[in-house]
């Protein structure tokens, strides 16, 4: 069975046990015995060295996000889009770690989020009277609010990344990818869809859900991010783990923008 919902980490080595982020020398996980890391690996990865690469390219999404919406580069959102989903695929379905992948990655994605931030939220500026920076800087805001709350959780162990837990989270996220297919879909034919990205109501509780459910998928990253250190994989694996952790983080991101942004339309 799938350990996470996140395909980012489909070729993530993983192991076993469940993790608090106080593991041995570096790893997530609570004081134990961890199993011996694998004859290939050059050097174990540890948790500087997720924290290293995953700060790497938050930095290199923030910046061209930033570069994008300060210049009022819209226009470069869609291609962006585009690029990233098949870097993406590539990373997922490439068989090795591919540093400079992840890094392009990143920075698409910066180039697309700092696109949509303007069309949701920099256009409200001269639509709506202001304020629609000031949405921007609260989904930022609340993005790393989430992650950090669900750091909190599963470094306590206040929610156990159990089987139970991983099949609810990954059939959440298989409903919810449905409802936007549909809903897509429905749009070619009737204005506003199914209504679950229009600002009605049943948009705002649809948004609510995906946030929930984005939110709930960081215990499973991290979790398989914290087996895999306690596996002794190779170090440059955190690679995955960071990329993994920022296709979670833009969803995250996304919802809440757009949750922000119909409220500024009202």
């Amino acid at each position: 069975m799938r350990t996470t919902s996140n395909p980012a980490f489909k070729n993530l080595p993983t192991g076993g046990g469940y993790a608090n982020f106080n593991h041995g020398q570096g790893g997530f996980g609570a004081p134990g015995q961890a199993p011996a890391a694998p004859p290939q690996a050059t050097r174990p990865m540890t948790i500087d060295d997720v924290v290293t690469k995953t700060a790497i390219t938050l930095a290199l999404t923030v910046g061209t996000g930033a570069a994008t919406y300060i210049t009022g580069a819209y226009a470069l959102a869609l291609p962006a889009a585009i690029i990233g989903l098949v870097l993406s695929l590539v990373i997922i379905f490439k068989k090795k770690v591919s540093p400079a992948l992840v890094i392009a990655y990143a920075a698409v994605e910066g180039v697309f989020l700092g696109g949509i931030s303007y069309v949701l939220g920099g256009a409200l500026d001269n639509f709506s009277g202001g304020g629609g920076s000031g949405i921007i800087m609260q989904a930022i805001a609340g993005t790393m609010g989430v992650f950090a709350a669900m750091l909190v959780v599963y470094k306590t162990g206040a929610i156990r990344v159990t089987p139970k837990l991983t099949k609810w989270i990954i059939g959440a996220m298989a409903g919810v990818a449905i409802a936007m297919l549909v809903n897509l879909v429905a749009g070619f034919f009737t204005s506003g869809g199914l209504g679950l990205r229009d600002g009605s109501p049943l948009a705002i509780i649809f948004s609510l859900v995906c946030i929930g459910i984005a939110a709930f998928s960081f215990l499973l990253d991290f979790d398989a991010a914290d087996k895999a250190i306690k596996s002794g994989v190779d170090a440059k694996f955190a690679w995955y783990v960071a990329f993994g952790l920022m296709t979670t983080l833009v969803w995250l991101y996304l919802e809440i923008l757009r949750l922000l942004s119909y409220f500024q339309n009202d």
